[in-house]
């Protein structure tokens, strides 16, 4: 009897049975038990004990998380002939979990917990990849037959650097993946069919994407959901598409967490709008890093709508969208800054968003940026940065590049000013840029840059007038009255003048009162003259605002209204108007008449 005691004990205690212990202590959750058994058996050798040690540093089963001791024992356990392990240890590589750009604490669990292609078909954010050490390991994976190490063999040569490519072999290795009904082989291989941009192809597509979506695979569900939505394949079916998008948010599917959001918000399909709920959705796409989503949290927050505004949460979100290179939410933040909405003004705030937009490509942020330059409302190195993005493009024969630069060298910004080369780029962008006809003209009457030509000057203002620009109606206006650079004609003025103030133009507003009100060669009409100046004054226009007031005092349109004419006075002088202060007091002593038809002062 005591013989066969210690037979059943040795077979106990023989590596086998500590194995299988250790293995029954990890499906119960018991991993900090199961370690010290694992441990000397992989230190003996044991392939299947070194793998579930690597895998125990990789999810902090029994002892710290530490993913290069991980992946240590995981090529160990390669090496001994584990056919689990180099698919794993692919997968690691390709997420930058382990290689040369891999963080000391970067957490690997969430990879090693599931089939090691799983990563590259989660809602999880990848790191940089590694595709020189993934592409061995998973070319040993494949080389076993492992439908795991297929799949990932299939992503590397279809995602990975273009000189390791192979989208023929990908297909092949992707078919046998899924043949061996591997969700991430299901997936690769109905991503390859829609690839070959064949309709024909597209239902057997689609059965390989439900096959993904039936394991419970994220991505599979998204993908469906997307050529559900598009009738690729199947069908198209809004509401179809809205539960499938579900499926996949709630599996934490970045990308379907936001497009589920978007349903939600527009009620798209049949799905229940609930714009609350939305939000919510959106907001869990964006803390996992999809920038889209950040930017339109930000857009929901800043707008209002079915959302109460709420511009300091807008401006976190952009925030948060913008430090990921979404260039419109840098825009977004960049206006913010500037407009003060929700958080303090700060103009070299502004202008750094906007250069941070503009380097992602919107070019509306680059003005935004040169307006604040011109302003000297930018750091001098952001007017630097600006004026050598223009001059780059006028070197290169953009004509817009080349008045933007012209404009930097009249204004000084980012440059020494230097009026005469100014002058040669913007007689080279006037032969298509209408803002440059105005300034070329502008400063040919000035002398700026050459010898003062208001002949030719006018002429060149008079185009930028006829095409419509503001200013360029308002100076060739002022030419007209004043005669400079040809004929003095004061109603062709006046037409002018009106133009520009129909455009909104304050300045014009206030010219066609003051031609109106008298002492021009134009019929007078003082009515209508206080009304020009009430526009112009009603937009802080402060010489409008005190001709008002004398308007008003004196009942030169008709009526006297001295209380207006007081408010109209006072707030001209806290504008800085000194003259405004002798008619405010003056409104204490009696008004002298004035004579039909003779000009207002």
């Amino acid at each position: 009897m005591s013989g066969l005691l210690r037979k059943v004990g040795n077979a106990l205690a023989s590596p086998a049975a500590r194995l299988k212990r250790a293995e029954a202590m990890i499906a119960a959750a018991d991993r900090d038990a199961a370690f010290p058994l694992l441990t000397p058996l992989a230190q003996a050798g044991n392939e299947r004990a070194e793998f579930l040690v690597g895998r125990a540093y990789l999810e902090g089963g029994g002892v710290p998380k530490s993913a290069r001791e991980g992946a240590y024992w995981l090529e160990r356990s390669a090496e001994h002939g584990n056919k689990e392990a180099p698919a794993l240890i692919a997968a690691l590589y390709l997420q930058g979990v382990i290689g040369p750009t891999a963080s000391r604490t970067a957490d690997a669990g969430d990879i090693a917990s599931r089939r090691p292609a799983a990563a590259l078909f989660s809602a999880q954010e990848p790191g940089k990849p590694d595709f020189e050490n993934a592409v061995i390991w998973a070319r040993k994976a494949a080389a076993t037959g492992a439908p795991d190490g297929q799949a990932l063999l299939g992503y590397i040569l279809t995602a990975g650097p273009e000189a390791l490519r192979d989208l023929d072999e990908a297909d092949r290795l992707y078919k046998l993946s899924a043949e061996a009904e591997c969700p991430q082989g299901y997936l690769g291989y109905g991503l390859a069919l829609l690839r070959k941009d064949d309709p024909s192809l597209h239902d057997e597509a689609i059965k390989w994407m439900r096959l993904a979506a039936a394991t419970g695979l994220a991505t599979g569900f998204y993908l469906l959901g997307a050529m559900t939505e598009q009738g690729q394949g199947t069908p198209a079916d809004l509401a179809a598409a809205g539960e499938l998008y579900r499926e996949a948010a709630m599996r934490g599917l970045r990308a379907a967490q936001a497009r589920y959001g978007l349903f939600l918000l527009d009620g798209r399909g049949g799905t229940k709008k609930d714009p609350q709920e939305g939000e919510s959705w959106l907001r869990r796409a964006a803390l996992q890093g999809d920038i889209d989503a950040a930017a339109l949290v930000g857009d929901l927050y800043s707008r209002g709508g079915d959302l109460p505004p709420n511009f300091a949460e807008a401006g976190m979100w952009y925030r948060r969208a913008a430090e990921g290179g979404h260039r419109a939410a840098a825009r977004a933040l960049g206006l913010m800054n500037l407009n003060g909405n929700g958080i303090p003004k700060d103009h070299e705030e502004a202008a750094r968003w906007f250069r941070i937009s503009a380097e992602g490509g919107d070019t509306t942020s680059r003005y935004d940026l040169a307006a604040l330059a011109l302003q000297r409302e930018a750091a001098p190195e952001e007017a630097q940065r600006t004026r050598e993005w223009f001059e780059k493009e006028a070197n290169g024969g953009d004509l817009v590049g080349a008045y933007n630069y012209g404009i930097c060298l009249a204004e000084g910004v980012g440059v020494a000013r230097d009026d005469a080369q100014a002058l040669i780029w913007l007689r080279r962008a006037a032969a298509s840029v209408v803002n440059a006809q105005y300034w070329y003209g502008r400063m040919l009457v000035e002398g700026r840059g050459a010898a003062a030509d208001p002949v030719e000057g006018r002429i060149w203002i008079g185009k930028a007038a006829e095409a419509g620009m503001l200013d360029a109606l308002v100076a060739f206006a002022e030419l007209l009255v004043n005669g400079s650079g040809g004929d003095k004609d004061h109603p062709k003025a006046l037409t002018y003048f009106e133009r520009a103030a129909k455009g909104g133009h304050v300045g014009a507003m206030f010219a066609m009162g003051a031609m109106l009100g008298g002492g021009h060669d134009v019929p007078w009409d003082r009515v209508a003259a206080q009304g020009w100046f009430r526009m112009a004054a009603e937009r802080g226009h402060a010489y409008a605002m005190t001709m008002l007031g004398r308007y008003l005092a004196r009942g030169l349109a008709g009526d006297t209204n001295l209380d207006e004419a007081r408010f109209w006075f006072t707030q001209a002088v806290q504008l800085g108007l000194a003259e405004a202060q002798g008619d405010l007091a003056a409104l204490a002593a009696p008004a002298e008449p004035v004579a039909a038809g003779q000009p207002a002062a």
